[in-house]
């Protein structure tokens, strides 16, 4: 007995080291997690019942309520150790809304940003952006007495699906690629935070590699079609490149992005326009499976959460996949 509690001690130690370690011989740099993080159902309700609730008032640019949203999200960063990129979490910018009544009023807007520094010490100085817009139009037409349009599935949904990769990866610690988590105001007023913080970025020569904007994933389609679709779907490979480390087509091709010029209404278009990079919007809306676009009905209680947290844990492995891959494989194509 005295020989053979060693040993087996001795086993066990070298059974967890194994365990521990990452088919590079590495603890967690083969970008998979040691454990199973899933993302839940009920975290993402919590997120969009706050960030769609009548308190934010439509979360329109420039109002107190999108100063409500922006700090809700600046604390989950905080609280889930995801860092500030530049100084604090906010990008503040100034832009004129030439449609108001008062074009000549500079409206302050603010992008909230953070990062999750990547595990490889020469693929972190490269970096993946991960994006949606926060903001929303305010009010809508009125229905039944209610006049605030509450931007449930435009855009809280991307929001959302951007800070729980952002939590997962900041939790994981799986990417060797640096990520950005970036969630915009005044897309509604034509793409105006995005466009400043690709154009800020371009100025400070960031070495980005590519850019997923998620756009309304909050309902979705059919069951015989894709689970989700890509806008300037054959302006890359990005699309093949996700679906085949996700191991399934979880992006596909739409027909109607291309004829709705889709690609470039979206905070997307900005990235690809300044970097010159793979930059894509993701969406599960179809314009088919959700009557409430821009509309005060566009609520918490109508987003289906376990699409939300399935079509996020399948793109997981796909992002992981993309953005651990030694070389970068995701390039442009002409269309």
């Amino acid at each position: 007995m005295k020989k053979i509690i060693p040993i087996l001690l001795f086993t066990l130690l070298i059974a967890c080291a194994v365990k521990q370690k990452g088919a590079d011989g590495k603890s967690g740099q083969d970008g998979k997690s040691s454990e199973k993080i899933d993302i839940s159902a009920n975290d993402i309700k919590t997120s969009m019942e706050y960030l769609a609730s009548d308190e934010l008032a439509g979360r329109a640019t420039g109002s107190e309520g999108i100063e409500k949203a922006a700090v809700f999200i600046e604390n989950y960063f905080n609280a889930n150790d995801i860092k500030p990129y530049f100084e604090t979490y906010r990008d503040n910018f100034e832009f004129k809304n030439r449609r108001s009544s008062n074009p000549d009023e500079a409206i302050k807007g603010f992008n909230i940003i953070g990062m999750i520094e990547g595990n490889d010490p020469k693929l972190k100085n490269e970096f993946i952006i991960l994006g949606g817009h926060y903001d929303h139009i305010g009010q809508g037409k009125e229905v039944n007495g209610d006049k605030i349009a509450n931007g449930a599935n435009d855009d809280a949904s991307g929001t959302i699906a951007a800070m729980e990769f952002g939590k997962y990866f900041a939790k994981s610690k799986t990417n060797k690629r640096s990520i950005l988590i970036t969630l915009y105001s005044a897309e509604e007023m034509g793409l105006k935070g995005s466009g400043h913080l690709a154009e800020r970025l371009k100025s400070e020569g960031i070495n980005a590699y590519t850019m997923i904007n998620f756009e309304m994933i909050g309902v979705p389609r059919a069951s015989d079609v894709s689970m989700a679709y890509m806008s300037g779907y054959k302006r890359s490979n990005f699309a093949k490149t996700l679906n085949k480390y996700a191991g399934e087509e979880v992006v596909g091709f739409f027909s109607k992005a291309s004829e709705m010029n889709l690609f470039m209404r979206s905070d997307n278009f900005p990235f690809f326009k300044e970097l010159n990079i793979p930059a894509h919007a993701i969406s599960t809306f179809d314009f088919t499976n959700f009557d409430y676009y821009h509309h005060v009905d566009d609520e918490a209680d109508k987003m289906d959460y376990k699409h939300m947290a399935s079509f996020i844990n399948k793109m997981i492995p796909a992002l992981e996949g993309m953005m651990n891959a030694p070389t970068k494989e995701v390039v442009l194509k002409d269309e």
